[in-house]
């Protein structure tokens, strides 16, 4: 797979904004509403809601436009952005194994916190959008929370289905809703041009200078405007950099910006507005087709966000920070079209259950930001650690770059830390959850190949002694898996102890992930012949790609590399049983934890894509 075109076309823009921008594109929903409750007592005065609005517009141009469109995109891998082709960049540059580890552990913060992000954000966007069924008609509010289920639900049952089939209405809808975002906006803030004002950055200051800590409290509502960011980043791979950069500065950044000015002289003119500025921003005989509009959007959202958790799952698993799991791909064209049962329920469930909990966006925007803002941070370490030691930035000009970008990330997080007691501690113990997993994994595999090395027999050992043993040698190919490439696989000595028989050909596949998205066919595989019809295969695959081991052998058998007869093959895997070592190098509830993984990931068998009719599957008993 090739790096995405930069090419300009209506096809990549309109593609931009439905997938990329489809989340920070329904903030205006909640952002300005949740971050001036909290001064609404006796009343908003015209400098409070100019600082609001002014902290609003510098956060979408500091955050979004200076971090993330100018700085962060110049970060790809390959094309690929995202926190975990991120970590993987940092981690090139990493001399030490020390080095390599914590940087994978900022990686797997980043990682684990956009996983409660992606919880988050449907129950927040979705119950935000339905909820204009109140400003249409108070007898409606009885229905807000039925309606935002039934939509969540259908939303996660369809997955399946891939989005390659509604795909093509994402674009058009999210060019509409901007248009009527900026139009609405527009046409307020006209009625009220003094509004503008608060393009100027001391109202932001004024503000601030007035209430001193307590300002921390608003910009802990005011991140809400910048959700979403990180999808500029993440989502680079499918369209490239400057179709996400022409589309923001052209098109979004300016309807985003007009919404929210409108909603501010609305609520310059009407304090009372602050009931939902959003919906009360449209004429009466309008607000049913933008609660439909608003709806389509928070679910297109919704879709990128849980799409992006499909594909840093994988990520996550070809990285080795996760166990293997079931990756279903949903088109026969597109490889980052997939879809993953395990991870969509897990969604579900936790969607579910912020949704019953808190019942409101209000509520829910308590507890949204802590997780946007830690994964800016961690981004934004990594993206210092990337332009320092890999693209070869001046110290002073990463110093004057990313110092004050750690500072107002660091701000961000503070602010969303105070609303722990609201609710902020959901996206932490979602965090901290899937933190526990991915490390507890990391560390059990790296244990695992150590005491595999420690006990196996090298490889070059064993074809040395294998022409003056006795072993008989019986018809037919045998392939054997193996996570090292230079020492014997421990399905071979346990196949040759008690069934005392070696294949005429035998083929060690050893599968490695390398940290670039994907391998192009000339470094796929690499094939060495080590005599006595015994071959030793290593296939690479990148982090987004999906390996699937008959297919390569085929490949290599019509190039002529090996000889390979599908019926005529049999698989050996080892199924490794975790036990404690006398000395066990893990606590006990993580090497608990690490054998529960191991005992419910998809078996080797679906994961490589290997016919289950053909694998002999031997037992493996591993202390560590």
């Amino acid at each position: 797979m090739t790096a995405p075109s930069n090419k300009l076309t209506a096809a990549s823009l309109l593609g931009v904004l439905g997938i990329v921008y489809g989340d920070i594109g329904t903030s205006p929903l909640y952002a300005l509403r949740a971050a001036l409750l909290h001064f609404d007592e006796g009343g908003i005065e015209e400098w409070e809601i100019l600082g609001i609005l002014s902290l609003i517009f510098w956060a979408l141009m500091l955050t979004v436009t200076l971090k993330y469109i100018l700085i962060i995109l110049r970060a790809d891998n390959r094309g690929e952005g995202g926190i975990m082709a991120l970590m993987a960049l940092a981690q090139r540059s990493a001399q030490t194994q020390r080095g390599r580890l914590i940087i994978a552990i900022i990686g797997i913060t980043g990682a684990a916190l956009f996983f409660g992000d992606g919880m988050i954000t449907p129950a927040i966007s979705v119950l935000s959008a339905v909820e204009g069924l109140k400003v249409i008609n108070p007898v409606f509010e009885h229905l807000v929370l039925p309606v935002t289920l039934v939509v969540l639900i259908a939303l996660f049952l369809v997955q399946y289905r891939g989005t390659g089939s509604i795909g093509a209405l994402f674009g058009p809808v999210c060019a509409l809703w901007f248009g009527v975002l900026g139009l609405l906006g527009l046409i307020e803030a006209l009625h009220n041009p003094a509004v503008f004002a608060a393009l100027n950055p001391i109202y932001a200051v004024q503000f601030a200078a007035h209430y001193h800590l307590a300002a921390f409290i608003a910009m802990g509502a005011v991140v809400l405007a910048v959700t979403g960011a990180e999808a500029l980043y993440a989502d680079m791979g499918h369209f490239g950099r400057r179709p996400i950069q022409v589309a923001w500065i052209a098109f979004v950044l300016p309807a985003l910006a007009l919404n929210y000015f409108g909603q501010g002289a609305l609520l310059l003119r009407d304090a009372s507005a602050i009931e939902n500025p959003f919906y009360l921003l449209a004429p009466e005989w309008f607000r049913p087709f933008l609660v439909v509009l608003a709806t389509a959007a928070t679910i297109i959202a919704s879709q990128a966000m849980i799409s992006g958790a499909y594909s840093i799952a994988r990520q996550c698993v070809q990285l080795g920070f996760a166990p293997r799991l079931d990756v279903r791909h949903t088109s026969a064209t597109e490889e980052g079209q997939i879809y993953m049962p395990q991870v969509n329920f897990i969604l579900l469930i936790g969607v579910l259950i912020l949704v019953l909990e808190f019942k409101n966006s209000d509520s829910l925007a308590a507890a949204y930001g802590l997780a946007v803002t830690g994964t800016f941070l961690c981004t934004t370490v990594l993206a210092l650690l990337v332009f320092r030691r890999q693209f070869g930035w001046n110290p002073v000009l990463v110093a004057v770059v990313f110092v004050p970008l750690l500072l107002l990330d660091f701000s961000y997080f503070v602010a969303s830390a105070l609303k722990i007691p609201e609710g902020g501690y959901v996206p932490v113990i979602i965090g901290l959850a899937a933190f526990l997993l991915m490390f507890t994994w990391y560390r059990g595999r790296e244990l695992l190949f150590a005491r595999f090395r420690q006990d196996s027999l090298p490889l070059k050992s064993f074809l040395a002694r294998l022409p003056q043993s006795r072993t008989t040698r019986v018809p037919g190919m045998a392939v054997f898996m193996t996570g090292q490439a230079d020492y014997l696989p421990g399905a071979l000595l346990h196949n040759l102890k008690h069934n005392k028989v070696l294949h005429e050909r035998v083929l060690f596949v050893t599968v490695l992930n390398d940290d670039i998205p994907s391998v192009g066919p000339e470094r796929r595989a690499e094939v060495t012949d080590l005599g006595g019809e015994i071959h030793r295969v290593i296939l690479r695959y990148g982090f987004q790609e999906s390996p699937n081991i008959p297919r390569e052998l085929e490949r290599l058998a019509q190039q002529g590399l090996i000889g390979f007869e599908p019926m005529q093959t049999s698989y050996f895997l080892g199924r490794e049983t975790i036990v404690a070592a006398a000395v066990p190098k893990m606590a006990r509830w993580q090497q608990w934890l690490f054998t529960l993984l191991s005992r419910n990931s998809v078996p080797a068998t679906e994961f490589f894509k290997i016919p289950s009719d053909r694998v002999v599957e031997l037992g493996v008993r591993v202390a560590i």
